[in-house]
């Protein structure tokens, strides 16, 4: 509802100015020897809660810097900087701790935040995506809102894919660890690397899509995509090389990659204006709260069977699960597809 009725612009920059100031906490805490572990979970909490709150605003501006026909390569493009950034900055912040210390580091990540915050004030776009924006928290039209995304063939089941693929197949990264070091024998190097491949595949994933037409149906490509990547995680799963890993999780991420990419920059595409918002708040939950849900029950599995064997059904189940719905969804929802950007009233 905020993306979609406030200025998206002070949304963000409220938020994450919030969230600037829980490392600016942990610095202070840090050079006091007042720190303690539930200090760190309180302020993990509140980065996610503000980041919730204002990354649906993030991401939905990028659909009204562009023309309608480049909203995927618009949404491809902040992929490509997001998996950039996975990469570079845990090497960025294993460097700093390593010269300099963790308190420095944490200093550099609240400077971190001021140029992201003038970015969103002075360069992106005043205003809502509702002409008239109610400033009150509806619950009626809020509702109206959700009933209104979900009941529609081609944004359900682009959720739905993403959902499936996050609670199924995001478990791999997860238990990366467990898997290097219980499975494969593997030490920390090992698993650097297996997660710095997994980054470079994602970004090698946004990059591909930068290169997709436009008028592309992205149902095919976030349902292959899907459909591989749960492959890939059963392979990994019964993979024994530790050396192999890495290559595996390459492809894991570059299927990720596309699948989810897809997936988003066809619900930016496909929703009205007026509740694109709610939409890709939509699109998180199911990323998001897919990956929170999926290593809760992997967790739950792996302590009866193994991780081995939970990530293997896991990766069975994705698959399959996958090609089912992607049957559907795509002999569904053709006239949306065909017009993904006609807007409706609510």
């Amino acid at each position: 509802m905020l993306a979609d009725n406030a200025d998206r612009r002070w949304v963000v920059a409220k938020f994450q100015a919030i969230q600037m100031l829980c490392p600016v906490a942990l610095v202070v805490l840090m050079l006091t020897h007042l720190i303690e572990p539930w200090m760190v979970i309180v302020l993990s909490l509140i980065v996610g809660i503000t980041d919730a709150l204002s990354m649906p605003s993030f991401q939905t501006i990028a659909p009204s810097l562009v023309r309608q026909d480049q909203i995927g390569s618009a949404i491809a493009l902040n992929a490509t900087q997001f998996n950039l950034s996975r990469i570079l900055g845990p090497a960025l912040g294993g460097l700093l701790i390593a010269s300099v210390g963790a308190i420095s580091c944490f200093v550099a990540n609240a400077a971190s935040y001021l140029p992201f915050i003038a970015v969103a004030i002075w360069i992106l776009p005043p205003g809502s995506a509702n002409p008239d924006p109610d400033r009150s928290l509806d619950r009626h039209q809020l509702l109206l809102g959700l009933r209104r995304i979900v009941a529609s063939d081609y944004m359900r089941g682009a959720l739905t894919t993403v959902l499936v693929t996050s609670t199924l197949c995001g478990p791999l990264i997860v238990f990366c660890p467990v898997l290097v070091k219980e499975i494969l024998h593997g030490d920390s190097t090992q698993f650097s690397l297996a997660i710095g491949a997994f980054g470079i595949g994602g970004l090698l994933g946004a990059v591909v899509m930068l290169g997709v037409e436009p008028g592309r149906d992205k149902r095919q490509l976030s349902t292959a995509f899907a459909a591989a990547y749960g492959a890939m995680t059963a392979i990994a799963a019964v993979n024994p090389w530790t050396s192999v890993l890495p290559l595996l999780l390459v492809v894991a991420g570059f299927c990720m990659s596309i699948s989810n990419t897809a997936a988003n920059a066809l619900l930016n595409a496909a929703a009205p204006a007026r509740l694109r918002g709610r939409t890709i708040s939509l699109y998180m939950l199911a990323m998001r709260g897919g990956l929170s849900f999926g290593g809760l029950l992997t967790g739950l599995s792996a302590d009866l069977v193994g991780v081995r064997y939970a990530l293997l059904a896991n990766g069975i189940m994705a698959v399959t699960v996958q090609l089912i719905l992607g049957r559907r969804w795509l002999h569904a929802g053709s006239e949306a597809a065909s017009h993904p950007s006609t807007p409706r009233r609510c």
